[in-house]
């Protein structure tokens, strides 16, 4: 076994390794980032090594930093974790060469399946089924316009570097395609340094299936059944499962064969995945799933098969680097009941899942049966500079509906304040009747985006709120005393043995001025609190929940989502309405794109400028039809939140 790894990531992957490493005795090293100084991964580590300033490119990224600091700390080998460096092959190959052991495939491996158009030459000899495209050299505009055409639309553009979502457009129509294809190509060549990109035949009823294969020194290759991935947005995965659901016996049976086929064709060693995309307009068939790619690392949702297979895929992966043999053969490996992966993002799905950055006041993960692998903790902080992934909740069932429901009620139970996530989105997918059913493509999400995002109607947030505020304005003077004993003094302008009292107290919910009446019925000893909010709308069962905290104002937590009460008298607004045609910028970032100029009229919905933060472009829009009366906004710039990047003045 390996005696000591420096782990050339962070976050919650870092963590993650760390934990194995510290039960199979394995020193660990740590290399972090001025960010990240006091990051969990790095307290947790055995040692940790600053390597640069915040900005990935200038430490995270930059292999000369991550050797030296190897061989400052004397570990004996390098684990790449996932994204950063983890499938640069020149990257595996200077560690080599430095005379440390990769935790990974060979450098020859992840060149072969570096390059998607490559990976699929190389599986199309291989005998391993690849989706319909274009995979040609000629990358002028006109020749990529001619072959989407050629393959109709709609097509999908895929960086050739490309992963993990990024550098792939969706075209539905050709007036389209030139305008995606330069997009695709600007985030591709800023997030591998490589604008090439591959045409392939969009599937109208997609599903994302992926196996998880492993090879060792000796030659065997064994796959760990697959995975099912479809429930994406923007091609982001969002929940993740083990095993894919409707996948029959002989079906599996073959596409996890074409995996193992396809891993030995590169002499594969280590944790790998090997991706397929399904048309699943007449269920899962093996003669309608198609390669796509391979990914030559670990996977982010790896936990979901260790959950329903009970092995230890990290361990795996230092025990292959070490030289050993599989830790078990093919016929070994059986599957468990059901696994469930969801991702914690912090991002705001009400303002289209720009993500939030911030200080985590309150961070609350639930506890108990399900798994919690995070990358922060309570008092630490969300930064811009990273991927946005929190924390990832995995649940494990005797099968599918018991692992969705548990899913759903871990991520309703996620308390996060100020920072804003995506909990409650998440809750509502896993829960969605038609996720149970197993009715998923990579087009669900996009379907019912309206359902899924909407805030949820409940009165329990504001119980809650107003029955902490009354005990508190009840027994503030006299804690130790009896609250009901002392309450009709406290409210002034109240008369006892009245048949109604009533006054009314300020509150905003979410910033926004509601209306709250509070009464007391009753005479003498017998009395109780009538309560009604906006409009006349009485609210029963008056009780403080445990989920609330804070004073003024008051935060209340349900069903994963976060609602802000305030009783102290309302000032104003303290932002910009959209209506007021301010455009601002939503966090730290830079502008890689002005597609407007002063005094053009622009519609609503038009795009008006493109942010670059925590590694995705995000679209700003028109909130209505109306000139630009002002920017300020130029390309390459960078902007803090909150900067006013342009104005309109709407069309009279």
């Amino acid at each position: 076994m390996l005696s000591s790894v420096l782990i050339a990531n962070r976050g919650e992957i870092a963590r993650r390794i760390i934990r194995t490493a510290r039960e199979l005795g394995v020193r660990t090293v740590a290399v972090y980032s001025e960010a990240d100084a006091q990051a969990p991964f790095v307290m947790e580590a055995d040692m940790a090594i600053l390597i640069g300033p915040a900005a990935a490119r200038e430490s995270y990224l930059v292999p000369e930093k991550i050797i030296a600091a190897a061989r400052q700390a004397g570990a004996e080998a390098i684990h790449p974790g996932y994204g950063f460096l983890s499938e640069n092959a020149d990257f595996a190959q200077a560690v080599i060469d430095a005379g440390l052991v990769w935790i990974g495939p060979p450098p020859s491996a992840i060149r072969a399946m570096g390059l998607k158009d490559a990976a699929k030459k190389v599986m199309i000899a291989a005998g391993v089924p690849t989706t319909p495209g274009y995979l040609g050299e000629d990358q002028s505009p006109e020749r990529l316009a001619a072959e989407a055409a050629a393959i109709g639309f709609p097509v999908l553009i895929k960086a050739v570097a490309g992963g993990g979502g990024k550098g792939m457009r969706k075209v539905d129509q050709a007036a389209d395609f030139a305008a995606l294809l330069a997009s695709c190509q600007r985030e591709a060549a800023a997030s591998f340094g490589d604008d090439r990109v591959l045409l392939e035949k969009y599937v109208t009823r997609p599903r994302h299936i992926e196996v998880q294969v492993f090879g060792d020194s000796q030659g065997q290759v064994v796959h760990l059944f697959e995975r099912d991935c479809s429930l994406q947005r923007r091609h982001q995965k969002v929940i993740e499962e083990a095993p894919a659901p409707g996948m029959d016996e002989a079906t599996r049976a073959a596409v996890c064969d074409a995996a193992v086929k396809a891993a030995k064709a590169v002499g594969y060693v280590g944790a790998g995945t090997v991706e397929f995309i399904a048309d699943a307009s007449e269920g899962l068939r093996a003669d309608r799933i198609w390669f796509m790619e391979m990914n030559t690392r670990l996977q982010v949702e790896h936990p979901v098969t260790e959950m329903v297979t009970g092995q230890d895929l990290v361990e795996w992966q230092l025990r292959v680097a070490s030289g050993e043999p599989l830790p078990l053969a093919q016929e070994e490996i059986v599957l468990d009941g059901w696994a469930m992966e969801a991702r914690l993002y912090a991002e705001n799905p009400a303002t289209g899942f720009l993500p939030s950055t911030g200080p985590l006041v309150h961070f609350r993960l639930p506890e108990g049966d399900v798994r919690i692998d995070s990358a922060v903790e309570e008092g630490g902080a969300v930064t811009p500079f990273y991927d946005p992934m929190i924390a990832k909740l995995i649940a494990h069932g005797v099968d599918r509906e018991d692992a969705a429901a548990r899913l759903a009620e871990a991520c309703g139970l996620v308390e996060v304040w100020p920072v804003k996530t995506n909990a409650a989105f998440l809750a509502r997918c896993a829960g969605h009747p038609d996720f149970v059913d197993g009715d998923v493509d990579t087009g669900f999400i996009e379907a019912r985006l309206e359902e899924l995002t909407a805030r949820a109607v409940s009165d329990a947030p504001a119980l809650a709120a107003i029955g902490h505020r009354l005990e508190a304005f009840m027994d503030a003077d006299h804690p130790k005393a009896d609250p009901w004993a002392s309450a009709p003094s406290r409210l002034l302008g109240f008369r006892m043995n009245a048949p109604r009292a009533a006054m009314d107290l300020p509150m905003a919910v979410d910033g926004k001025p509601v209306p709250l009446r509070v009464a007391l019925v009753g005479e003498g000893d017998d009395w109780s609190w009538d309560i009604t909010v906006e409009e006349g709308r009485a609210l029963d069962d008056v009780e403080v929940l445990p989920s609330v905290f804070g004073d003024d104002p008051l935060y209340v937590f349900e069903g994963g989502e976060v609602r802000e009460f305030d009783f102290r008298p309302q000032v104003g607004a303290a932002h910009v309405a959209a209506s007021d045609g301010a455009i601002l910028s939503p966090m730290p970032g830079k502008i890689v794109s002005v597609a407007v100029e002063a005094g053009q009229t622009v519609v609503k919905g038009q795009t008006l400028l493109t942010l670059e933060a925590m590694k995705m472009e995000h679209a700003l829009a028109a909130p209505f039809d109306g000139v630009v009366a002002e920017l300020s906004a130029t390309a390459g710039g960078q902007v803090s939140e909150g900067v006013v990047l342009a104005k309109l003045e709407p069309v009279h």
